[in-house]
């Protein structure tokens, strides 16, 4: 007899974009540890990305129960459907770029759905699922969060049953980056802080994908923590050829705040002092890339070198990582994103790559490429040693001879993983 795990999500196939990726590999490794996944999401969630692809990887034999949902970014798109896009993205413009109904859309977000625009689906979830976990004899409940919403679920499902609850942060809650930029009040402030120091002392064990932010909760509460990253699957054999370019890649969301003007600017001086990096270099984007990212690689005179390639399905972005020279990796240049650990990591890690990572001193994603031997991480006010690997780099291309060299991988694959998680079962 195997046990039942609840597993409460919203980003399930055929959303795209990386917040699918984690349950929907733990779901797929579960059953060969004597555990059977139970999967419940919305019926009718606004996704702002889609990959049908991904719904091949879903288990013909998974229980996946839906349940309505009501989001207020479909009654925001009557106002404005480009701002309630972006925003439901989590792409938020520079504060003084802001229109007023970007303005006002992100102060009701803020202080009228606290934690996020999914708490309508709290209370009907939670009514419906105190029946079903007692019929079904279910043995544990995990919520994933972002969108934190859905922790209360699990809050609320613990006070009713009783029921063993895993609360799993992918990112975390009051100190993640967007969160400063919501115009909360400061009941509303209180209030998110609030929730959070309840969702964890009520758990009976907490998940988290980084070191930082186990940190960050080890100073709100006592119960157990632990870390379990995100990884990488073994996927079928992609057919690919190698660009002939001297490609740098950057695969996924690049917004503004993540835009790494020292890296411009190095490659604008590589070009006008080296003809044959000139002739050589591309830059290829995959996902959406902000204006002011656009503007400032036209201002450094790189405009000509990029391939804007726009959000493709996670099969195809596996492609454009094996067979870019190089992958690019930035995160916002602050305290609060040093937790920020983005599960494209770990695909660029066994894509064998080199990775130039830009970002944060001191964060996860610098300590996670030092001890794989990946890549290169640097600060953001980093330029000297910058050009010098990026040359480096270049006359490994020329030579034939440029790629990574990992080691100590196999701990971040998706089934060492899932059998840590289960030893929190």
């Amino acid at each position: 007899m195997t046990n039942k795990v609840l597993i409460i999500a919203y980003y399930w196939p055929p959303a795209g974009g990386p917040g699918v990726q984690r349950w929907l590999k733990f779901v797929k490794y579960l059953p060969e540890f004597n555990i059977t996944p139970i999967v419940f999401v919305p019926k009718n969630p606004n996704y702002p990305f889609l990959d049908e692809s991904l719904t091949s990887g879903v288990s013909k034999d998974l229980t996946v129960i839906k349940h309505p949902i009501k989001e207020p970014y479909k009654l925001a798109g009557l106002f404005s459907k480009k701002a309630s896009k972006t925003i439901s993205k989590g792409i938020i413009s520079e504060e003084k770029k802001q229109s007023l109904i970007e303005k006002l859309m992100l102060f009701i977000r803020g202080n009228f759905f606290i934690p996020d625009a999914r708490v309508g689906w709290v209370k009907p979830s939670i009514e419906y699922l105190l029946k079903y976990i007692q019929e079904e004899n279910i043995k544990a409940v995990i919520t994933t969060g972002p969108p934190h919403s859905l922790h209360l679920i699990g809050l609320k499902l613990k006070e009713a049953s009783g029921i063993k609850w895993l609360a799993d942060f992918r990112d975390p809650w009051t100190t993640i980056g967007y969160h400063k930029q919501l115009k909360l009040t400061n009941s509303s402030r209180k209030k998110h802080k609030s929730l959070e120091r309840q969702v964890l002392n009520e758990a009976d064990q907490i998940m988290v994908t980084s070191f930082v932010t186990k940190s960050e909760f080890q100073n709100i509460t006592s119960k157990p923590i632990e870390v379990i990253t995100n990884g990488y699957d073994t996927e079928k054999p992609v057919e690919f050829k190698m660009d002939s370019k001297f490609t740098l890649a950057h695969i996924g969301s690049l917004l503004s705040k993540r835009n790494p003007e020292n890296l411009w600017k190095v490659l604008s001086e590589l070009v006008s002092e080296n003809s044959d990096f000139n002739n050589d270099l591309q830059l290829n984007f995959v996902g959406t890339v902000s204006k002011n990212v656009l503007q400032s690689l036209k201002n450094n005179n790189l405009s000509d070198y990029v391939n804007n390639i726009g959000y493709v399905t996670h099969i195809e972005a596996i492609k454009y990582q094996k067979q870019s020279q190089v992958l690019l990796l930035f995160e916002i240049d602050s305290e609060e994103t040093k937790c920020i650990v983005p599960g494209k990591l770990f695909e660029y890690m066994v894509s064998n790559r080199p990775i130039i990572a830009i970002g944060p001193t001191g964060s996860d994603v610098e300590k996670i490429i030092k001890e794989t031997n990946t890549g290169n991480y640097f600060g953001h006010n980093n330029y000297d040693s910058l050009k010098r690997i990026i040359l480096e780099h270049y006359k490994a291309y020329k030579d034939n001879t440029l790629q990574s060299h990992p080691i100590g991988l196999q701990k971040y694959h998706r089934k060492a993983l899932t059998q840590s998680l289960v030893k929190l079962l």
